[in-house]
């Protein structure tokens, strides 16, 4: 039986990473990206090589729109000299940065970078990629806690991801005719090096937010890659246009 390959945004480091070892673990061949941390990301490659599956890393800067053209010819390529395909079956759109900025405060240098990284990216990625994704696929965007509750600094990126759950659900619309569900993930506060590690490594505001959170921490990245791996498998076949928090009940 041929492999499923999922296709991983941002997957040299943080969530993507984790994803990509849990998707691998399942027997996924895996095409990552990453923006400038190549010896992250063919580290990466290698680990999961030597997991007995197939795996390529790309470079790719999500924000940048007009390379994406190009990239997905690489894609193309690597589909057929590296996995004998010419399409794959999973696109996780997961590549992105945290700028925390107060409302009154926020530069349009900053909301324009939120824009091109958060929404007008995976908007037009997925778009150029669309050819390559076959039928019965899956795409998973990325979203936020921050789209659900309100946190004074976080504006600008919590718009983007709401903006990312209502493209979702008109993706999930569109794309049904050929069988390609569309979901977004909304991580709660996880321990990861994203935002500047904060929440990881600030023991106040690690406290903080798992003082809020139903089930009493903060969120791990095994707990996004996990999920992320069960909603791309065949328990996920029949969600879809769906947005699925993964925060262990924060701020319910």
């Amino acid at each position: 039986m041929t492999r499923k390959i999922a296709l991983i945004t941002g997957a040299s480091r943080g969530l993507g990473k984790n994803a990509a070892q849990h998707l691998a673990a399942e027997g996924i061949d895996i095409i990552g990206t990453y923006r400038s941390r190549a010896d992250e990301a063919e580290a990466l490659g290698a680990e999961l090589r030597a997991q007995g599956v197939n795996a390529v890393m790309l470079q790719l800067d999500v924000g940048a729109s007009a390379s994406f053209a190009a990239f997905a010819e690489q894609v193309a390529s690597a589909l057929r000299e590296h996995f004998g395909r010419s399409s794959f079956d999973f696109l996780v759109n997961n590549a992105g940065i945290g700028i925390r900025a107060a409302f009154a405060e926020t530069q349009e240098e900053q909301f324009d970078q939120l824009v091109n990284i958060h929404l007008k990216g995976p908007f037009f990625l997925t778009q150029k990629l669309l050819p390559l994704i076959a039928d019965g696929g899956r795409i998973l965007n990325v979203s936020s806690g921050l789209a659900r509750f309100s946190l004074p600094g976080y504006a600008a990126y919590g718009a983007m991801k709401g903006a990312i759950e209502v493209l979702s659900r008109y993706q999930a619309v569109e794309l049904g005719a050929r069988r390609i569900n569309v979901n977004t993930i909304a991580p709660g506060a996880i321990e990861t090096d994203f935002g500047g590690g904060a929440v990881r490594d600030n023991p106040d505001l690690n406290a903080y937010v798992a003082s809020n959170t139903a089930l009493g921490r903060v969120g791990l990245p095994d707990d996004i890659g996990l999920a992320i791996a069960s909603l791309l498998g065949d328990g996920g076949r029949w969600i879809n246009g769906q947005r699925i928090e993964v925060s262990g009940g924060v701020y319910l």
